[in-house]
């Protein structure tokens, strides 16, 4: 286990999925930070509990010197950014909302000679592949994200949010460390139950897909940051969560 006192920053914590990590961090015995939009509802518990931080403002109008700044005394950041399932919210801006916060977080990371190892933890989709494992499409499968590509903004969003942090800040990154969790289609459920996490997806995006509790994620995604052989196994890769 990690030490407690280092904090950890989760952007989009009011989610459904964000607020499950959340409480799986706070289960762990770890200091949290989150950022909300100024609108949004936390369990009281949160607002009460020492050991979170709650800082209300939109991700999109945070400077880069106000990301530093919120960043100083922490050394992991999650974000579970997500667009609202709404016509705004899918068609309308930010339509770089995930890709932005991750850039965002990052260009903070390197103006913060603070800490020298972050851990970053992207919550992303099986719907985008890992090219740096060469995962293929079928022709029809190939043909559907095409039109979802094309149609569903969000979908771009987050290919080009996990090629950011696959590309530009890559393997050997002096300061940053990553993981893209990818579940497949998202259920709520109220406990955490057997799931699996592979490389690569087993199963079809498109024509099988499979099913991802949310609190499954969160746990998941807690367990990155506070288990170092975990975090030591999937640096750097885009693990994909099944439940089981």
């Amino acid at each position: 286990m990690e030490e407690t006192n280092k904090k950890t920053l989760v952007i989009g914590a009011s989610g459904a999925t964000g607020m499950e990590l959340v409480s799986q961090l706070i289960f762990m015995g770890q200091n949290v930070k989150i950022i909300i939009r100024p609108l949004a509802q936390v369990p009281l518990s949160w607002v009460s509990n020492k050991s979170v931080s709650v800082i209300k403002a939109n991700i999109s109008e945070i400077s880069i010197n106000e990301m530093t700044d919120y960043m100083k005394d922490c050394q992991y950041v999650v974000s579970c950014l997500g667009h609202n399932l709404t016509l705004s919210g899918i068609f309308g801006k930010p339509r770089r909302l995930v890709t932005n916060a991750v850039e965002l977080v990052c260009n903070a990371i390197e103006n913060n000679s603070l800490c020298s190892n972050y851990k970053f933890v992207l919550m992303n989709t099986t719907g985008n592949r890992n090219k740096d494992l060469k995962e293929t499409y079928s022709l029809c499968e190939k043909i559907v994200m095409r039109l979802i590509r094309l149609l569903i903004p969000p979908q771009s969003d987050n290919e080009n949010a996990a090629d950011f942090l696959r590309l530009k800040i890559g393997q050997n990154h002096a300061n940053i460390q990553w993981v893209a969790v990818r579940p497949d289609t998202l259920i709520n459920a109220s406990t955490i139950s057997e799931y699996e996490v592979h490389p690569s997806p087993t199963r079809s995006t498109v024509f099988n897909a499979g099913k991802t509790s949310r609190v499954n994620v969160g746990h998941f995604m807690a367990r990155l940051i506070v288990e170092n052989d975990l975090w030591d196994k999937w640096k750097g890769k885009m693990p994909v969560i099944y439940n089981k």
